[in-house]
């Protein structure tokens, strides 16, 4: 076996796997895909910590919702990299950050995953949890969670 062969074997085996992207249907990319209006300001996004906040409290909410067996098959077939990324910029963009959101709308996100009312209310808890675990202030919390409310129309779809 020459060299060559041998050190890209070395390197396939070395090297950590690459989440594939999974593609989506096009769409326009507009921060009106986000769901709600902004806060202005800087003190929301403050109160969550800044961006750095956001996403701990992301990637929190996530790894409880994927980790519950009421929850995990919905994000079976996700890509959870891409998740991950627009859920921060969503939240973010929401809290008053200076940054776009990338995301489908809420209803094309979630037309096919079939969502009911007990499954939202779950996931809402962990994001609750993933808050309290930040040290965001319940009331910095309610008015986050009272600009997502709205969006649940779109998310429940069973």
């Amino acid at each position: 076996m020459s060299r060559t062969l041998i050190f890209a074997a070395a390197l396939a085996v070395a090297a950590p796997a690459v989440a594939e992207e999974k593609p989506v249907d096009p769409y326009t990319q507009s921060n009106a895909n986000a769901g709600a209006v902004p806060f202005t300001g800087e003190q929301m996004l403050a109160a969550f910590h800044g961006r750095d906040g956001v996403a701990r409290i992301v990637d929190d909410t996530l790894d409880r919702s994927v980790a519950d067996p009421k929850l995990r098959e919905i994000f079976h077939a996700t890509d959870m990299e891409r998740l991950r990324r627009t859920l921060k910029e969503q939240v973010a963009y929401l809290l008053g950050a200076p940054v776009a959101y990338t995301g489908r709308d809420m209803k094309t996100t979630h037309k096919d995953q079939g969502i009911n009312t007990a499954e939202f209310n779950i996931l809402v808890e962990h994001l609750q949890l993933a808050m309290d675990k930040e040290g965001v202030a319940y009331r910095h919390q309610n008015q986050l969670l009272a600009k997502l409310a709205p969006m649940k129309r779109d998310v429940v779809t069973r």
